[in-house]
């Protein structure tokens, strides 16, 4: 099967602006955007740049712009799509080159929200492991299926107009931590997303929870992390 697929290229060493590359791949309709883009790389033009690594919808790394939404290229079957397979780089992160973008931002409000367990410090080597009960490990079980692949952030409208929002991954992530009974860095993480950059920048256009590959609720995610917020209830 002979799928047309057009990709927006950017080198900034040689390109003075993206352009849109033409392209043919033969793939079969049960094969991915994955897929076809291999091979435009390995047929077609070597000089495509993306990134991908596991192929299986684990590690998030390639995340782009499938005809209009945000996807995972090794998710989506080429039979669902229509042709021509319009693919771009994700939004509101700078294009390094092609469909490669720089997560370093991304990653910068991640680690801003301290996404780890914090514990008393008189606990750090307790005699034994820190038991958890069904129902406490029920209440954030949603939010550990983050795989930080971008997809909610660079949906966000107020992710694009403000370089300071840590993002709704960022917030995804702290709800983990805010609503984990092990967990003693609560008050501490909500402090910084009552902050400007913080959880009150989310206008609730549900972008987020529809991009999540993985069904995550993000935009309730974030709502739960404003109330916790308001009415100090962790």
């Amino acid at each position: 099967m002979s799928v047309r697929i057009r990709i927006l290229r950017f080198d900034p060493s040689q390109d003075e602006r993206p352009w849109w590359g033409a392209y043919e791949a033969d793939v079969e309709p049960t094969e991915r955007v994955l897929d076809a883009l291999h091979y435009v790389k390995w047929y077609r033009d070597s000089s495509l740049a993306l990134r991908r690594s596991c192929a299986h919808g684990i590690c998030g790394s390639d995340a782009m712009i499938i005809n209009g939404v945000n996807l995972l290229a090794c998710k989506v079957m080429i039979r669902d799509l229509e042709q021509p397979i319009v693919i771009e780089p994700i939004r509101g992160l700078p294009v390094i080159r092609d469909l490669v973008v720089d997560m370093e931002p991304f990653f910068a409000g991640y680690k801003e929200v301290k996404p780890w367990l914090i514990v008393d410090e008189d606990e750090k080597e307790p005699p034994r492991e820190r038991i958890q009960s069904q129902e406490d490990r029920e209440r954030y079980d949603d939010t550990t299926k983050c795989i930080l692949c971008a997809a909610c952030t660079t949906s966000c409208p107020i992710y694009w107009a403000d370089g300071k929002y840590v993002g709704p991954a960022a917030i995804v992530n702290a709800h983990r931590f805010i609503f984990d009974s092990r967990d003693r860095g609560g008050r501490e993480r909500l402090e910084i997303l009552s902050g400007k950059g913080g959880a009150f920048k989310c206008r609730t256009a549900f972008n987020c929870t529809d991009a999540c590959p993985r069904g995550i609720k993000v935009t309730l995610a974030i709502q739960e992390v404003k109330r916790a917020a308001l009415y100090d209830s962790v």
